[in-house]
């Protein structure tokens, strides 16, 4: 906590305080009765004896007496008060003694007030003082407010010394990344080893790809392995509602890193500045066209900027500026994609550094369940899997948990409130049993990695189909064959209760998705190898309001015709499988609605031995038999549980049964 909010958060108290007293001394001058005397008046009530106290006050540099007491018959909180002129008569009569030498009262005589220097300082100097500083803290408060009004050129990048603490070894799966990057660094720790064959170091390097896949956690690395200043600010710190700010901040983020040099500057969402000029509505100038006009030329303009590199990201490279994209500027382009299987795997073991993992849990198969997992992804998922186990009261985080973080992290948290009737649970059993059946028995159609009936989203139940293979390209029979078997849900339903649902509306649309870019996008149709459509996301509109559009109305039924074409023969051969494998249909379909859930190693079993494998422990049990184990047990409420509380009801029950046995021993 700073200096200045502590001062801020005492003030209120030293003012409540200061209030409170004088409160205090308000009221009590309140409740005292003062009694104004003249001196011929104390002269009489001296003289008869009525006198009772006297306190006796020099004032004036002792020119003048103040005198306070009390008369017979007065209240507690009543005194009189006078003021008597210093002479030896006055103080004779008051001194006055009877003839046994008794005052008749009792006399308290004070020093001299301003003969006491502290006390001459607090009466006379203290509330100059106060005054003084009161007007200079007025004063330095409007100044500090004038001085944050002018400060909006400045820049808002911020100096890192590495205390992040990230360095490579935190970033896995980016090995080529990780190379380019450090090669920066290699020049600005030796650059005369790139200077003696002639190399120029790149001045920026954009790093590209879909959220999550690491780029922010690539450049927090190189500022801790970077012993170099290392600025780092966002896009949307340029941006203000003031016109020439922007182009400001970015001049005085140049000054300082020349006064710093060599040094690296990282810009985070370099699109919210850098998109492309003159796309605005009715192409106006805009403030921010200024400030990336700036920054252009501070990259690469008739100044130098040597030793300044710039590392900067995005997700969208395709709208931002050609001029801030040619050599010279970014002269380099690092493209961060999603992981694959080895680098899934690697990026894991990073991420369960600090998790206890129970013994059935491996990283690499894991890794092959996750394919299109962003890094972030991943550690998602094993967060939400320790978080489960936490719940679940377990000492490791076993396969369960991270079964149903993948859940979790795919189709959200599952709707155990949400309850089938009998006819609708059967029905979305056959849906699912379907797309695991044309997972099995097309070769190139996706693997079905898990499939469960219990509604999570918007969805009744899911089928986790995920690729044979890990590919950068794909076959036309390997398309053919995922719409296929994203048909299979539907067809299952007409097959088994000649009757058709909603359900499929999301294969439905992945299935078209895929059709319409075979024939627009591949050229994989009667059509020819042509591209029709391709996307171009537009600056200010709308991705899907700016898609282009070479042919005419008449290619455009053309296409129409192509994408029925393709969706009607893998539905007829959908149907043509599902038909012959109608019992293999019924066999998965009925053990669903038994387990609720099945994996691939279950489902593999299954088909081979038409029945599933022998009961090892409580997730092998079927639901009906673990309500029955529930109900034996004297467990309230059983009947309306899930699966999942079931079995954490009874491992629960064991764990107490346990703990007794050992008391009792």
């Amino acid at each position: 906590m700073n200096k200045k909010s502590v001062k801020r958060g005492l003030m209120p108290y030293i003012f409540l305080i200061v209030f409170v007293i004088v409160v205090y001394f308000i009221f009590s001058s309140m409740n005292q009765k003062v009694n104004k005397m003249t001196y011929d008046e104390f002269v009489v009530q001296l003289n008869k004896n009525n006198i009772t106290e006297l306190e006796v006050t020099p004032k004036e540099r002792s020119v003048v007496y103040l005198l306070e007491g009390k008369l017979k018959g007065y209240k507690e909180n009543e005194t009189f008060r006078l003021n008597v002129p210093f002479s030896d008569e006055v103080m004779k009569e008051i001194l006055k003694t009877d003839e046994e030498g008794n005052l008749g009262f009792k006399l308290v005589a004070n020093s001299d007030p301003e003969s006491s220097t502290l006390l001459m300082i607090l009466v006379d100097v203290l509330p100059l003082v106060l005054l003084v500083g009161v007007a200079l803290w007025f004063f330095s408060r409007q100044v500090s407010t004038n001085a944050k009004s002018m400060d909006f050129g400045r820049s808002k990048a911020r100096l890192s010394n590495g205390e992040s603490g990230v360095t490579f070894k935190d970033v896995a799966g980016l090995k080529e990344e990780k190379e380019e990057v450090s090669e920066l660094i290699d020049f600005l720790k030796n650059p005369k080893k790139f200077q003696k064959l002639g190399a120029r170091i790149p001045k920026g390097v954009l790093l590209v790809g879909p959220p999550g896949t690491g780029k922010t956690l690539l450049a927090k690395a190189v500022a801790g392995e970077a012993n170099v200043p290392f600025y780092y600010i966002s896009g949307s710190d340029f941006v203000e509602l003031f016109v020439g700010i922007g182009a400001s901040r970015v001049r005085d983020m140049f000054k300082q890193a020349k006064q710093n040099a060599p040094c690296l500057i990282f810009i985070d969402e370099i699109d919210a500045v850098g998109r492309q000029r003159g796309t605005g509505l009715g192409g106006g100038h805009d403030e921010r066209e200024q400030t990336l006009n700036q920054l252009l030329t501070e990259m690469d303009g008739f100044g130098t900027n040597e030793g300044i590199i710039i590392i900067a990201a995005t997700n969208r490279a395709d709208v931002l500026d050609p001029a801030l994209l040619r050599p010279g500027r970014f002269d380099r382009q690092v493209t961060v994609n999603l992981p694959d299987i080895k680098a899934r795997e690697e990026i894991l073991k990073v991420h369960a550094r600090n998790k206890v993992l129970g013994e059935g849990v491996t990283l690499k198969n894991l890794a092959k369940r996750t394919p299109g997992f962003s890094g972030a992804d991943l550690e998602n998922l094993l967060n939400e899997a320790a978080l489960l186990a936490v719940r679940r009261n377990k000492e490791s985080i076993t396969m369960a948990e991270i079964d149903e973080a993948t859940d979790r992290v795919l189709m959200g948290p599952a709707k155990k409130s949400k309850k089938y009737t009998e006819s609708e649970k059967r029905l979305v059993a056959f849906h699912e049993a379907g797309h695991v059946v044309l997972g099995l028995k097309l070769d190139d159609a996706n693997d079905v990695q898990k499939v469960t009936i219990i509604p999570r989203s918007y969805a009744g139940g899911y089928a986790m189909m995920v690729p044979k293979e890990e590919r950068y390209t794909s076959t036309k029979k390997e398309l053919l064959e995922q719409i296929t078997g994203l048909l299979g849900g539907r067809v299952s339903e007409e097959i088994n209760f000649g009757e058709i649902t909603t359900g499929a509306h999301n294969d439905f649309e992945k299935a078209t998705k895929i059709a319409r870019a075979m024939v627009t996008e591949y050229g994989m149709s009667d059509l020819g190898p042509v591209q029709l459509e391709q996307q171009e996301g537009g600056v200010f509109l709308g991705r899907d309001y700016n898609k282009s559009r070479n042919f005419s109305n008449e290619i455009a039924h053309e296409i129409d015709l192509e994408m029925r074409k393709i969706m009607d023969e893998c539905y007829k051969k959908a149907k043509e499988i599902l038909t012959k494998e109608k019992d293999l249909v019924k066999l998965i379909a009925e053990t669903l609605l038994e387990y609720e859930t099945l994996t691939k190693e279950q489902i593999d079993y299954l088909v081979e031995n038409g029945h599933m494998p022998e009961v090892e422990s409580l997730n092998d049990f079927n639901i009906s038999e673990l309500k029955t184990r529930a109900k034996e047990a004297g467990i309230k409420g059983c009947s309306k549980m899930t699966k999942e509380e079931l079995i954490d009801a009874l491992d629960n029950l064991d764990k107490e049964d346990n703990e007794e046995d050992e008391d009792a021993k």
